[in-house]
């Protein structure tokens, strides 16, 4: 759905307590939390705007927070355990 949030405790409520801990003692997890929630935003705004971009900048936008969320999920999922 355009326009749709996909903040980390949105897709992974099971896990809030560990973003919330990661956040506040793990400087390079709250940095890379803070830039996917800035890309987030941004392709959100772009979405709602009807797209002003083309198609392959707005897939690179998507894939990079993509790969920003995979790399976010591994180290929620490591420091859970």
């Amino acid at each position: 759905m355009l326009g749709e949030v996909h903040s980390l405790v949105n897709e992974f409520p099971q896990h809030k307590e560990t973003i919330v801990e990661l956040n506040a003692n793990d400087e390079t997890f709250a940095s890379d939390h803070s830039n996917y929630n800035s890309l987030d935003k941004e392709i959100r705004i772009l979405e709602l705007n009807g797209s002003p971009v083309d198609d392959s900048t707005m897939n690179l936008l998507k894939h990079r927070r993509s790969e920003l969320k995979d790399s976010l999920y591994a180290r929620l999922v490591k420091a859970a355990k």
